[in-house]
């Protein structure tokens, strides 16, 4: 039971912050500190105050008391004469108001003289409070009747402050005798209270405010630990965030990298067969002719031999139309200084002049500006996706829509032509395409059904004031 307790203190500490740790911790250290303090404190208060109430009143009683004394060196008794004029002194006036009882002591122990009879001449034991007076010393106590000769004043039940003082030679100023009297203290009492308790409430708001400033302090640092461990573990969030992202880019670009080779393969392998179909057999076929029997023959007649001339050069200009068809597809116009408008309206307007047919354009009031890598790609993307319009959509509806959308640039290419599968069915050009477009951090989509075709890529760039 007690360590599953002990357990769940220590859980509960732990699951405080480190200000409030402090501040019971610290508070339970400040108020130790602050009850030794207060004790030593009301401790050094009291004998001050109880010092200074017995000096006061020692310095009264000895200048009344003092002149009625004889020569207690050389007389060790009191003859009746002055003991009838102490009585006479301690029993009238204000001194006899104020003292209840009064003894003069011999170094000895012996009660020279008291207000009650019955003690002198009568030897007692010295206790510690007369031995330091017969040295010179003032002593006090309060309320602690506990010697053998106060019967008498133990028996009053007055709250009494019992007062020891050192009787000095005029002459010589060695202690000759002790005076011991008792003090009613109705006030004392009171007066003591309201010191201690002054004294405790002086140091309590001393060590509150000790405390409030020590943990005003913490609780701003605790503030800002918070702050800063927030922020850090922000950073921490974006770095890992942008770790995992640089990670997936570089896989990409590898997979990229690797499909870019074998796509480029294909490339060669599409150009080496469109050169071999086409230009290649169209040559071959000139060569042909050139060796046929009505070149070859002079009894060729002439008509005849034109009429194979013009043939040949027929062939020849369609392998030069096919082999420039190829060469178009292949090399790009001027576009690093153009803006990204001007290379739409470029790529529709090649296309509109190729195919001899009509593309709708709509284009947004500005464009950002780009690199020349994303420039490339999206003239190559609007360039392909129409010719692929063209060929399987039978040119119908062909649509380029270029806009921007929260910092993001959507081109888009659409018809309204049969349509194909985009997951059997998409080709060379359009795979180069996806990679292009992937390899400089956008998007590529794909949207083909009954009712036509939609290619569809995002850059994320930012929109230019």
């Amino acid at each position: 039971m007690f360590r599953e307790t002990l357990k769940r203190l220590v859980q509960v500490w732990s699951g405080l912050s480190l200000a409030w740790q402090f501040v019971i911790a610290g508070g339970i250290g400040l108020l130790a500190v602050m009850l030794v303090v207060g004790l030593w404190v009301t401790s050094q208060i009291r004998q001050g105050v109880m010092h200074n109430s017995a000096t006061t009143t020692a310095l009264y009683v000895d200048s009344v008391i003092a002149p009625l004394l004889p020569d207690l060196r050389k007389n060790q008794e009191l003859d009746s004469t002055v003991k009838r004029a102490l009585d006479e002194t301690l029993g009238q006036g204000a001194l006899g108001k104020r003292l209840v009882s009064f003894k003069l002591w011999r170094r000895d122990g012996t009660v020279l003289y008291s207000k009650d009879s019955d003690l002198i001449g009568r030897r007692f034991k010295p206790n510690a409070n007369l031995v330091a007076a017969f040295a010179g010393n003032v002593m006090v106590k309060y309320n602690q009747l506990d010697d053998e000769e106060n019967d008498k004043e133990r028996a009053l039940g007055l709250p009494l402050l019992e007062i020891y003082n050192p009787v000095r030679e005029p002459w010589s100023g060695d202690v000759v005798a002790v005076t011991e009297f008792y003090e009613v203290s109705d006030d004392f009492e009171a007066n003591l209270g309201s010191a201690l308790k002054w004294s405790w409430l002086v140091v309590a708001a001393a060590t509150a405010a000790s405390l409030a400033f020590l943990s005003g302090i913490v609780f701003r640092g605790s503030r800002t630990i918070v702050t800063q461990r927030a922020a850090l573990e922000a950073k921490v969030a974006e770095l890992q965030a942008a770790l995992a992202q640089n990670s997936s880019l570089r896989q990409r670009v590898q997979r990229a990298s690797r499909r870019a080779t074998a796509i480029n393969e294909r490339y060669l392998r599409r150009i080496g067969a469109d050169l071999h179909d086409g230009p290649a057999q169209l040559v071959a076929l000139a060569a042909l002719r050139m060796d046929s029997q009505a070149l070859v023959d002079p009894a060729t007649p002439k008509p005849q031999r034109e009429a194979e001339i013009a043939h040949i050069h027929k062939t020849l200009g369609e392998a030069m139309r096919e082999i420039r068809g190829i060469c178009n597809g292949l090399v790009l116009p001027q576009i690093e200084t153009q803006a990204v408008a001007d290379i739409l309206r470029l790529a529709v307007a090649e296309h509109e002049r190729r195919t001899d047919t009509k593309v709708l354009l709509t284009l947004p009031e500005r464009l950002p500006e780009l690199g020349t890598s994303e420039k490339i790609s999206i003239y190559r993307f609007v360039q392909e996706g129409l010719n692929n319009a063209y060929r399987h959509g039978k040119g119908k509806g062909q649509q380029v829509r270029a806009t921007m959308k929260g910092g993001k640039l959507v081109v888009e290419v659409q018809d309204t032509g049969p349509g194909f599968d985009p997951v059997r069915s998409e080709g060379l050009g359009l795979a180069g395409l996806r990679e292009r477009i992937e390899s400089i951090g956008g998007q590529f989509e794909t949207l083909s059904g009954p009712g036509g075709t939609r290619l569809v890529i995002t850059l994320s760039v930012e929109e230019q004031p």
